[in-house]
């Protein structure tokens, strides 16, 4: 009897949290979205459906070919601006553009997409000014602006959707990549905790691995190499050249095995993000974030530390001590 009261009780609460996740918004029309890291990969794909769905689009790019091919085929409801996330005044300027634009309306939606990967490999074979060149895209960014464009926000009761990853709940790899991710997603549960007074959503969206910019191999390979050249000779000859060969090796596997070429995956988590009358806290895009790397994440550590010394090269120079 009461295991058919609990069957019954579950089958009620999935049926009404479907029914209110799939609650939206209406008049999209008056509503101005701001996207950062346009020029390619999510940004892009994300601004063409947004002015599809009838938001007005204003997208940041960091580069003036980025803007023209965005620009090319789009209608009058995108518009472009040049901004890097790492420069303050750029950012300011590109808040008092998106100020005039939306004509005292205040914001609806930034969504802080811009990011990038490298240098990303073993942490000994890092230098500090490695760790920031990433730090200040992918953590300090989204922090500068969504504190230059909150209060525009604001004053539109709107939303804030902040591309985390899934390496921002597990750390596989050294370098800035999965400390700035860790970052975002603290930074965005203290924000949605302490802004949600204002009526305003903060969504987290956590890609497992997708083809883009950021998981493509040439810009990978080429930091690996330039990070293995400036190893000291007694650092370089601890791991070994054939270690430096495997890393490689399992890099290209990884790229050319895992990443999915459907960037809609991640995008429609970010326009439910921008349009549901009740967003959700996280999104898990992707088949390798729900079913491995978000699972992976509540393990004991001593399970995820086996896992990754089955598939990472050993050093040439192994202690292992117990």
């Amino acid at each position: 009897m009461w295991l058919y009261a609990v069957l019954a009780l579950a089958v009620l609460w999935v049926a009404v949290w479907l029914w209110r996740d799939s609650l939206v918004i209406d008049k999209v029309s008056n509503k101005y979205v701001f996207v950062t890291g346009c020029d390619s990969g999510f940004g892009y794909v994300l601004c063409k459906k947004l002015e599809r769905h009838g938001f007005q689009v204003l997208a940041g790019c960091l580069t003036q070919k980025g803007a023209d091919d965005l620009q090319r085929g789009t209608g009058p409801n995108l518009k472009t601006i040049l901004v890097d996330v790492t420069d303050a005044s750029s950012v300011k300027m590109a808040m008092q553009w998106v100020q005039k634009e939306t004509g005292g309306k205040g914001l609806w939606g930034l969504v802080n997409n811009a990011g990038r990967s490298v240098p990303m490999g073993p942490t000994e074979w890092m230098r500090t000014e490695d760790f920031h060149s990433t730090l200040r895209v992918n953590m300090m960014g989204v922090i500068e602006t969504t504190l230059a464009f909150l209060p525009l926000i604001k004053k539109a009761r709107g939303r804030i959707v902040n591309v985390a990853s899934v390496l921002g709940r597990l750390a596989a790899n050294g370098g800035g990549y999965c400390i700035s991710k860790f970052g975002v997603e603290s930074f965005s549960d203290c924000l949605r905790r302490d802004i949600h007074y204002f009526g305003i959503k903060v969504s987290i969206i956590e890609p497992g691995f997708f083809k883009t910019a950021v998981t493509s191999l040439e810009p990978i390979e080429k930091e690996l190499h330039r990070l293995w050249n400036q190893l000291d000779p007694e650092v370089r000859d601890s791991y070994g050249e054939k270690y430096f060969e495997k890393y490689i090796k399992l890099q290209r596997f990884i790229m050319n095995t895992f990443c999915d070429p459907d960037l809609s995956k991640v995008t429609n988590c970010m326009i439910h993000a921008l349009t549901a009358k009740y967003p959700r806290t996280r999104y898990s895009a992707g088949w390798d974030a729900k079913f491995a790397w978000i699972p992976f994440s509540y393990a004991p550590a001593f399970i995820v530390d086996s896992m990754l010394s089955a598939v990472l090269p050993r050093p040439a120079q192994n202690h292992v001590w117990s």
